[in-house]
């Protein structure tokens, strides 16, 4: 067990007084886990099961009828109610419709970063603030700093003093995810997960004997599920067929559409056995709207970039720029120095310390102090050193 979970059970039983939380219950196993703990830190706790998709329900791409059964089994054995919202609506206009937005752009967007900050940080707090809620919480793998000492623990003043903190378990940290949601909303979550690492979750999940403590951990997005990527968004932008080439513009053979490819890219590029050609992998590593041609090459040094260029900052804490600190420009990497400065048309331009792969637009960056996340910002363009 982390040595310093005591020390935050404690600060969150303090803050527990009389205070009422929502938790977000997903039906698996971490927010099943969080629920138990907050109920054990003596906060009044119920559940809110959020239905975001409503496109091919109970088929095998969205499985939000058996999520919301074992997040109602998971609340009859913890004895707490739980409600039920659907955000479909919101989640079409201001997750989607962007996601879908970004493609045409021929951009590689990141749902989860959006859907954190305009569903389960915004929708989710004003839904639970309707059911009297004091706090909301999730199973995220974060850390709250604790509230400082001898100031009423109440959310109204959190805001000034509050900093989001990596999870413990570096394997499942999920801090970048949280980068674009606006420190406010934060300041009125709590992660009871954060000083936890996954396999002690499941053994206590196992130990409770919650039915779900087994259940594999959600991955992609609910609305492609298992179908091949290229297939859904075929439903939604029209293919666009046009010339694959070289660094040096020979053509290879031709793409399907720039909307199917991310940079970086190695499976699906569909080029072999080229005559005076190594067999090494090829790369997707440039896209030219212009001309509407894929640049592609088996040199993995073509896809560095030392810089780029990031707008829609979103920063937790007040900072002071040019600022050397620390990037991820994609989950689970590790952290890269870097310097983040002000540019003259308000965007921020970050220079790494070494060369990056596949920095890559639509993406997000999320900053760091060491394990003090310090905010983010969408990636707009990039940079190469070919």
């Amino acid at each position: 067990m982390p040595s310093d979970r005591s020390k935050t059970q404690e600060n969150q039983r303090q803050t527990a007084e009389v205070s009422k939380v929502i938790v977000g219950m997903s039906g698996g196993v971490d927010s099943s886990v969080a629920a138990y703990l907050l109920q054990q830190q003596g906060f009044a706790v119920e559940g809110l099961f959020m239905k975001n998709w409503d496109e091919d329900d109970g088929t095998d791409y969205c499985t939000a009828i058996a999520d919301l059964e074992d997040a109602q089994q998971v609340s009859d054995q913890l004895g707490i109610p739980l409600h039920t919202a659907n955000f479909a609506a919101e989640y079409w206009d201001n997750v989607f419709s962007h996601f879908l937005e970004e493609y045409r752009n021929w951009r590689t967007p990141n749902p989860d970063i959006l859907c954190n900050r305009e569903i389960k940080f915004e929708q989710f707090v004003r839904y639970a603030e309707t059911l009297g809620a004091d706090y909301i919480a999730t199973g995220h793998y974060v850390r709250r700093s604790p509230i400082a000492e001898g100031r009423e623990q109440s959310p109204e003043n959190l805001e000034e003093s509050i900093k989001i903190l990596k999870g413990l378990d570096s394997n499942k940290d999920q801090t970048y995810f949280l980068q674009a949601v606006p420190k406010g909303k934060l300041a009125r979550c709590l992660f009871p997960l954060g000083d936890w690492q996954k396999p002690d979750v499941r053994r206590l999940a196992e130990s409770l004997g919650l039915t779900n403590h087994r259940k594999k951990d959600s991955t992609g997005i609910c609305f492609i599920g298992e179908r091949r990527f290229a297939d859904f968004l075929g439903q939604y932008i029209h293919d666009q067929p046009g010339a694959m080439t070289d660094r040096q513009g020979r053509i290879l053979g031709q793409h399907r559409g720039l909307h199917q490819y991310t940079i970086g890219q190695r499976q699906g590029i569909n080029l072999g056995g080229l005559a005076g050609r190594p067999e090494s992998p090829w790369y997707v590593m440039d896209k030219i709207p212009a001309n509407n041609t894929l640049r592609v090459t088996q040199d993995e040094a073509d896809l560095a970039g030392t810089w780029l260029r990031a707008r829609e900052a979103n920063w937790l804490q007040p900072m002071d720029l040019p600022l050397r600190c620390s990037a991820k420009i994609r989950y689970r990497q590790q952290d890269q120095a870097c310097v983040v400065s002000l540019a003259a048309d308000g965007s921020l331009l970050v220079r790494f310390d070494h060369p990056q792969r596949a920095i890559t637009t639509g993406q997000y960056i999320a900053f760091y102090e060491d394990d003090e996340l310090l905010g983010g910002a969408n990636i707009q363009t990039a940079s190469s050193i070919f």
